[in-house]
């Protein structure tokens, strides 16, 4: 991963980041924002404006790619290189969990 990407994504907000764990599988915007509602019992909503901007982006980035169209959906997919940022950011959250319950991550 390039500095300009780890810069721009790590940290990552919450939108992205559930954005992009969703993308695990190939879904559309609106599949994404049932998923996210499902996985966080309602507490995260992502807008279309959020949505559509961040796909836009993350495609541009090379993070996640078109896979294909269904019922006039685009669907997407990630990418090696937004794995590799997924897995950085969760190795991120899982530190700072960890350090908030005193645990050394080193031990």
């Amino acid at each position: 991963m390039n500095g300009k990407i780890k810069k721009v994504y790590v940290p990552m907000t919450e939108s992205a980041f559930y954005i992009l764990f969703c993308l695990q599988t190939p879904q559309h915007g609106y599949g994404i924002s049932q998923q996210v509602r499902r996985l966080t019992g309602g507490a995260v909503t992502i807008g279309a404006g959020t949505m559509y901007g961040t796909l836009s982006k993350m495609e541009k980035d090379g993070l996640i790619r078109f896979y294909s169209e269904e019922d006039k959906r685009r669907l997407y997919r990630i990418t090696e290189l937004g794995r590799e940022v997924l897995e950085t950011e969760i190795k991120r959250i899982e530190r700072l969990y960890k350090n908030s319950k005193g645990e050394n991550i080193d031990a």
